[in-house]
């Protein structure tokens, strides 16, 4: 890109964020049965979540974001707007555990995250698929998409809006959005989808990158 930044794909290791206590490592490793919470609507943040250091984040990433997708929604309880998202990754960028998204310009989501300079990454469980993909479906500033799911928001400790039924919660503090161009890509791939999206914003890709300032996992 035209910005050098460097930021590795995968999961976070060696960050500086202090170990989590013995009960919450204890909970890192949730139940591997894949199921719906039950009275979900009725928890707290706190009784449904426990704090992990991103280092002690379980998980495939590439299975997370690219099969299961990550849901990114920015901002408060009172309006706020989420979509779906199949390319991005965790990594390290400033010495920092981070995150980075690719959308398009022209998202709504992302008109948020500037606004607000914090979202959430989210991921769900298979049984919520069909909840989640009502994200993807149409654009919140065309009305009121945020209706047509049952998922139940709820704040974070920062803030943020994030779901009661995820089974995995990181929160972003806005790092940088870089604009990509077809003369940084060397692959047909790449360069035909950046220059063939231009077409439907008027602009190229927006590169998000945030740093994580929480993660949390469901209890077990």
């Amino acid at each position: 890109m035209r910005n050098s930044l460097i930021l590795l794909l995968g999961i976070v290791a060696g960050c500086k964020s202090p170990a989590p206590k013995s009960e919450e490592k204890a909970a890192v490793n949730p139940p591997a049965a894949i199921q719906k919470v039950e009275n979900v609507k009725e928890k707290t943040f706190d009784e449904l979540f426990v704090p992990v250091a991103p280092r002690d984040i379980t998980g495939n990433v590439f299975r997370l974001v690219g099969e299961d997708f990550t849901v990114i929604t920015a901002g408060t309880t009172t309006a706020y707007n989420s979509m779906t998202a199949s390319y991005g990754g965790w990594g390290i960028l400033f010495n920092a555990p981070s995150t980075w998204c690719f959308l398009r310009a022209n998202r709504y989501t992302l008109e948020c995250i500037r606004r607000e300079r914090k979202y959430t990454m989210v991921y769900f469980d298979e049984a919520y698929r069909d909840q989640v993909m009502l994200f993807g479906s149409s654009s919140g500033r065309d009305g009121d998409k945020m209706k047509r799911h049952t998922l139940s928001a709820v704040e974070t400790p920062a803030g943020c809006v994030a779901y009661k039924e995820a089974k995995l919660v990181i929160e972003c503090e806005l790092t940088s959005i870089t604009t990509v161009h077809p003369d940084d890509y060397f692959s047909p791939e790449g360069k035909s989808f950046v220059t063939d999206a231009f077409a439907e914003a008027n602009d190229y890709h927006k590169l998000v990158f945030g740093k994580i300032t929480g993660t949390w996992i469901r209890r077990p």
